[in-house]
């Protein structure tokens, strides 16, 4: 059987995205004080290891094996973090630019398991994971609490976006308008998140419900 025809992101648009992944990843290597080496694997790993593990998981090719210029765009973000001040990427822009990369990565992923014959519901969660993998690899290769393990809306600004996606692709919605509202509300939520420090409830612990 022939792989289906995937949805195409703009090759500007797609490598500016794992750019931002990629740079987040170098930054924090970097701000651990780590070899150039680190910084380079971290770039890769955090730019592709979401869609990595989406590709193998849906049984299509691995997005960036064949792809000539993604493995040079993170390695070129982690000469960019190397040799740059640390105090350039302080502040909340990479942060926003974070917020859009996760939402039009998760619409991807899951718009992408679609088109790959995957059910809506494991659809859904393979676009969670190409938008938030590579920032769990990150954060436990950094030895530090990973996203999974942060109240922060950031895992759910990507179920948001993935979950719209899907439906708009299931109502019979264009790839490209369930794209942009699912994107838009994705972004939304996680923009909503960093500006008013948003998160969900946590659990009480073992007396929790002896509290309530």
């Amino acid at each position: 059987m022939d792989p289906p025809l995937n949805p195409v992101l703009p090759p500007v648009i797609d490598l500016f995205g794992i750019a931002v992944f990629a740079l987040s990843g170098a930054l924090s290597a970097v701000q651990m004080r780590q070899t150039f080496i680190t910084a380079a694997f971290f770039a890769l790993m955090t730019g592709v290891g979401g869609g990595t593990l989406r590709d193998l998981l849906i049984g299509a090719p691995v997005f960036w094996i064949r792809d000539q210029y993604v493995a040079p765009v993170c390695l070129a973000v982690a000469l960019l973090a190397w040799f740059t001040p640390v105090r350039w990427w302080q502040g909340r822009l990479l942060e926003w630019a974070d917020a859009l990369g996760l939402s039009v990565y998760a619409v991807f992923g899951t718009i992408k398991a679609l088109a790959w014959g995957v059910p809506v519901a494991p659809a859904i969660l393979m676009g969670v994971v190409t938008g938030c993998v590579g920032g769990i690899i990150r954060d436990v290769l950094a030895g530090r609490p990973s996203i999974l393990m942060r109240p922060e809306l950031y895992v759910t600004a990507a179920a948001l976006a993935a979950a719209l996606a899907a439906a708009g692709i299931t109502v019979g919605l264009s790839a490209s308008l369930s794209w942009a509202l699912a994107a838009a509300a994705g972004f939304t939520l996680r923009g909503a998140a960093i500006h008013w420090s948003l998160g969900l409830p946590v659990h009480n612990g073992p007396d929790g419900a002896d509290r309530a």
